[in-house]
């Protein structure tokens, strides 16, 4: 999209945009809003009242951001040194008040990424060079430290706190006030502070359509790894022979293998 306010958008006067942002077709901006340089908002968007937008950031179709919000600003880090790294985000989020997502830093990615279809709930923060795949959901005050990774559809629930370099495996749950400072392997259940693996995420996966069969092997499968005492290769080894019958159980053995560092246990 070229530089400029689409004829469509509603755009309070109130409002300041900067001449070089890209405002889409059917975007309603509210008023006291900023949207800075080299900002661009997808067809639809939402943006409310008092919302601050700075870029280089690129906003897909119909996220809705509400008031107080702060999105694309710089990264806090000591080592960022005002490049122009970036904030990419996708379709159909739903942002709500006070969140803080800042863009990422030359050390790492460069970029932030938020994927779509998520839920950032009110004073969420998500910090540089993170990335969240789609369908999350980030309830009140959950924050990010930098280079977090959160995989599809998991829940991190309020005041969820997740140190730097760390990954959420896809469908984890964490519970209300945990501390991770380890990966979540995908499915898993965590709770407390520091968090422990408590169960795998059996209603989350049977809201998303998980078969009886599916669930049942998954369940085995986290026994495998938290319950026989058996290293963590030893388990990935023996969870491997029941991959072929029950694909679900890939996702788990990959977050297995990749984690870095180390899994909650």
């Amino acid at each position: 999209m070229l530089a400029g306010i689409d004829p469509t958008a509603e755009v309070d006067p109130r409002a300041i945009v900067d001449p070089s942002a890209t405002i889409g077709p059917g975007c309603k901006v509210g008023p006291w809003t900023i949207i800075g340089p080299d900002v661009e908002l997808g067809e639809g968007c939402d943006i409310r009242s008092h919302v601050v937008l700075k870029g280089p950031t690129q906003i897909g179709k119909n996220n809705t951001i509400y008031q107080f919000s702060s999105v694309g600003e710089d990264t806090p880090d000591l080592k960022y040194n005002g490049e122009p790294t970036r904030l990419i985000m996708g379709d159909d989020n739903i942002v709500r008040e006070g969140v803080t997502i800042h863009r990422g830093t030359v050390q790492d990615r460069g970029e932030t990424v938020i994927g779509s279809h998520n839920l950032i709930m009110a004073y969420a923060h998500i910090g540089h060079d993170s990335v969240v795949g789609d369908h999350c959901i980030l309830v009140n005050n959950a924050s990010l430290a930098g280079h977090v990774i959160v995989g599809d559809w998991a829940i991190l629930s309020g005041y969820t706190l997740i140190h730097q370099f760390c990954h959420i495996g896809a469908h984890a749950f964490t519970g209300f006030g945990c501390g991770i400072s380890k990966d979540v392997p995908a499915y898993v259940t965590v709770s407390g502070s520091p968090a422990e693996a408590k169960t795998i995420n059996s209603e989350g996966l049977k809201r998303r359509g998980f078969s009886a069969e599916a669930i049942a092997a998954i369940r085995r499968a986290y026994k495998v790894v938290y319950r026989q005492g058996l290293t963590l290769d030893e388990a990935v080894k023996r969870i491997q022979d029941e991959v072929e019958a029950q694909p679900e159980l890939q996702l788990f053995v990959d977050s297995l293998t990749q984690s870095t560092r180390g899994i909650v246990r």
